[in-house]
């Protein structure tokens, strides 16, 4: 995908604000001379930044506005290491409003429907990101936030709430509990936008069918305003994102080049139009493909498509020394029959050897299962070429999350 001239500009304007404002683009920009980056090669050569950077420069560093412009403060749902701290201007919120109800509207919601929030509040960026696009969008707001999931499901009947924003994990919790309440025939629901964290395709049609409703995947990060910087449309044919306002690249993880669209690589988002901090080539981690521009979308938008977000450069694992991602473990349930799509992974190191242990959940009756494991041990060694001790188990049986479930413990380290 070739650089527009208008982003460049654009790219080039943030470039200069943020080495006038001093702090941590000023440092890594010192011995770049703006005006000399004429074409999308050039810009190519510009540094990386990394979340580390942006911890750095704790509490404000990344301020690229005086402070009394800045309205608010967000930070990373991290919980280790000093925390990432993002100033937002009046303007940032705006536009992430404008963000959120574009993707609200792609997802074929309106002022009409009653939106149910159930993600967390405070400094994490997803529970106002949802309610603000929802009040921009106009329509009714039911800002929950998390857990007491009695409360959400009386809310869900007595408000007739038309759509439920979740995490996929909190969503399937939901599900299973509407459906062991024998209250289904009461939910209204239609549509689910989900996000946060990454899910297979065995959860997404889980969920939709427990649900009853039409799932949206929607993307964002702390970082770069927050959720609402893409989603799928009712085609399912990858996230549409907003290059009015983001550029996105795919790189190698290891060389950093930048890859050819269709290739799968590690996402680089640089704002266009964010004041308070502004980010230039910020390597989110997340793997990802752009699609090319000559496979048009059936919905006929003209907005630019990443694939879904297929894990994280930092959730691989090595065991045996074999490179493992849960995206590869989602693909291997979804083969499966009989396979939920709740597992967990549990790896300790025993005798000198990687000792992989793996439940998963299963609707197969306990004289199945026996089969069921055999299927899911030769399985992982034909397609990652690890050798696993597979576990059987009800669906139920694995612990669910209200925020983000954990998928791979490491016991090793």
């Amino acid at each position: 995908m070739t650089m527009k001239k208008e982003t460049l500009e654009q790219i080039k304007h943030q470039m200069r604000r943020v080495k006038a404002a001093g702090g941590f683009y000023a440092k890594r920009l010192a011995d770049i001379d703006v005006d000399k980056i004429q074409s999308q090669s050039d810009f190519e050569e510009l540094p990386f930044s990394e979340k580390a950077d942006l911890r750095d420069a704790y509490p404000l560093g990344l301020a690229a506005v005086p402070e009394e412009e800045i309205v608010r403060i967000h930070s990373s749902s991290g919980t280790t290491g000093t925390p990432v701290i993002i100033p937002y201007t009046k303007k940032d919120v705006d536009d992430w409003a404008t963000l959120f109800k574009r993707c609200y509207e792609i997802a074929g919601i309106t002022n009409k429907d009653r939106i149910q929030i159930t993600p967390g509040y405070g400094l994490w960026t997803a529970g106002i990101g949802f309610q603000l696009g929802a009040e921009k969008l106009g329509a009714m707001t039911i800002p929950m936030g998390p857990g007491n999931t009695a409360k959400q499901i009386q809310f869900m009947e007595d408000m007739e709430s038309t759509v439920i924003c979740a995490t996929s994990s909190y969503a399937l919790l939901l599900a299973e509990e509407i459906e062991k309440r024998g209250v289904g025939d009461k939910i209204k629901l239609r549509k689910g936008v989900i996000g946060s964290e990454r899910w297979g395709s065995k959860m997404r049609a889980r969920i939709a069918k427990e649900l009853g409703v039409e799932l949206y995947d929607i993307y964002g990060l702390t970082e770069v305003y927050g959720p609402g910087i893409a989603i799928n449309c009712e085609y399912n044919t990858g996230m549409h994102y907003f290059d009015d306002y983001l550029y996105f690249e795919i790189i190698d993880p290891k060389t950093g080049k930048v890859l050819p669209d269709g290739e799968l690589g590690e996402l680089v988002i640089t704002t266009l139009q964010k004041e308070g901090a502004p980010l230039i080539r910020y390597r989110t981690h997340d793997l990802t493909r752009k699609i090319p521009d000559d496979i048009p979308c059936p919905c006929g938008r003209k907005l630019p498509r990443i694939d879904v977000i297929l894990g994280r450069t930092d959730d691989m694992v090595k065991v045996h020394g074999v490179n493992m991602f849960p995206g590869q473990i989602d693909d291997i349930l979804k083969e499966i029959e009989g396979a939920s799509s709740e597992y967990q992974v549990f790896i300790d190191h025993e005798n000198g050897k990687d000792k992989i242990t793996v439940f998963v959940e299963t609707t197969l009756v306990p004289e199945e299962r026996k089969n069921f494991e055999k299927t899911l041990k030769d399985t992982f060694k034909s397609r990652i070429n690890i050798g696993i001790i597979p576990k059987a188990v009800e669906v139920g049986d694995l612990p669910r999350s209200e925020k983000k479930a954990t998928r791979i413990y490491d016991y090793r380290y």
